[in-house]
């Protein structure tokens, strides 16, 4: 059995003559929170549409559970939860009313099922107040528990923190990482804040203009993203083999032809400049450095950062 409860291969859109999502190849493992970070636009609801059927690829497949969605619609989908843009709730009815209605076309069994949503995103139960009446946050607090109510095993859900102020963003945090720890859900979150994934997510792809540029954990993204000392050099093959040679140090990245990272610090800069020159390699910039994960994803993606 594969440990990956979503896999994608080569996952491509098209509208027109424009390419929303361009050959994802995604990897949710099981009972991890996934975290698909990106600018607005660029290309995660359309991604996660697909992944629910609500939009046919125009190339590529979709597995969830180790089963190809198209042709499987009919048993996979009833295990997942989604949050996908604001859900269809009546105005002139409560909280409650609404989820009964939904619990009603979809068969959902349990009769405690309503309040037990509406208690995990922090919503009394048989409330007097209307929907119309909510704030923008009580209405993201809503659509999650409809994500919610029917105990699936895999939730999916588009910016569910949009809208909601410090201490909202901080409860639902709270209760999504709850939903992956003590009851095993795997979660598939997208955002466009980074320090909301980085407190969050245990796997993170950064996905750009409808590419996914990077899949990691967040320790390995932690890590190129922490402090470190730039190297820029006239062979960075050359001055990775003697880092590994002269100073037994493998914990490096070449970067490109030029630059190479190293992320011991422990090492002294001069005696690594000296070796560098000793064997032929000219050195034209060496520093230590710490860079954020804003700075980070503005390398990466090549451009400007991210809220």
């Amino acid at each position: 059995m594969s440990d990956y409860l979503i896999e994608t291969k080569q996952l491509t859109k098209i509208y027109g003559e424009q390419a929303a999502v361009k050959n994802i190849n995604l990897h949710v493992k099981r009972g991890k929170i996934y975290g698909l970070l990106g600018r607005n636009g660029a290309g995660k609801t359309t991604t996660m549409k697909m992944l629910l059927g609500l939009t046919q690829p125009t190339s590529g497949e979709v597995k969830i559970w180790g089963k190809p969605l198209r042709g499987n619609e009919k048993k996979l989908l009833p295990r997942i939860g989604s949050l996908i843009e604001s859900p269809g709730f009546y105005p002139n009815l409560t909280a409650t009313e609404n989820l009964r209605i939904f619990a009603t076309l979809r068969g959902v069994p349990n009769r405690n099922a309503i309040k037990d949503a509406l208690d995990l995103v922090g919503l009394p139960y048989k409330d007097k107040k209307l929907f119309s009446q909510y704030s923008l946050g009580m209405k993201q607090r809503l659509a999650i528990a409809l994500a919610v109510m029917h105990d699936p095993e895999l939730l999916i859900l588009d910016e569910p923190i949009n809208g909601l102020d410090p201490i909202g963003i901080a409860e639902v945090r709270s209760f999504i990482r709850e939903l992956c720890d003590a009851r095993g859900k795997t979660i598939l979150i997208s955002s466009h804040i980074l320090s909301e994934i980085s407190l969050l997510a245990d796997d993170v792809g950064i996905i750009d203009h409808g590419t996914v540029l990077e899949e990691e954990s967040l320790e390995e993204l932690e890590q190129k993203s922490s402090k470190h000392i730039h190297f820029t050099v006239s062979n960075a093959a050359q001055a990775a083999r003697v880092l590994e040679r002269d100073f037994q140090e493998n914990h490096f990245s070449i970067l490109d032809d030029h630059n190479i990272q190293l992320y011991n610090l422990t090492l002294p800069i001069g005696k690594i400049v000296t070796a560098f020159v000793a064997n032929g390699l000219e050195v034209t910039e060496a520093h230590s450095c710490e860079e954020s994960l804003e700075d980070y994803f503005r390398r990466v993606t090549g451009g400007e950062g991210i809220a």
